[in-house]
């Protein structure tokens, strides 16, 4: 057993500080030490992108990083994307699309695509794809996820919420 250190977070615009290990992986401090449940464990080796956190604009693995080593960095996680009860418009167009299927990979799919979409509003079809295809959705659902990010993304260009 190594003995705790103390650790600061910042997600979703808010600060966390909680002692863990140093081993304390970042998906393990999100879900435990800062209650924020929304970050699904997957594989948790880095494969199927469930855990996908928005990490200082880009998408991280929480899986894969300690906790300590996001100290200091601006992490979004699924609950940072609505506003109050206003979803996000990439939650609508999810829901609109029936791009949920079980609904277990969906917080990577949407972190991945709000994370790569805040650096390229417009993507291409074939670079959309290339983007949705570094995670996994094993209930075969990846048409409607395509549509419903092209969706937000034509939505979120002519002025919806960022």
């Amino acid at each position: 057993m190594t003995d705790e250190v103390d650790i600061s977070l910042s997600v979703n615009g808010r600060t966390y500080r909680f002692k863990a290990e140093p081993r304390r992986t970042l998906a393990d401090a999100l879900r435990e030490d800062c209650g924020l449940t929304g970050t699904h464990l997957g594989c948790e080796h880095g494969v199927c992108g469930t855990c996908t956190v928005s990490m200082d604009g880009q998408p991280v693995r929480a899986c894969l990083m300690f906790a300590v080593q996001a100290q200091g960095a601006k992490i979004v996680t699924v609950e940072g994307l609505a506003s109050g009860s206003e979803l996000h418009p990439l939650q609508k167009a999810f829901i609109e699309h029936h791009a949920l299927q079980c609904g277990f990979c969906t917080p990577g799919f949407l972190m991945l695509a709000w994370t790569e979409l805040a650096k390229n509003p417009n993507p291409s079809d074939e670079e959309l794809t290339d983007i949705l295809s570094s995670n996994l959705c094993r209930c075969t659902g990846y048409k409607n996820i395509f549509s419903a990010v092209k969706a937000a993304a034509n939505e979120m260009r002519n002025g919806a919420p960022k």
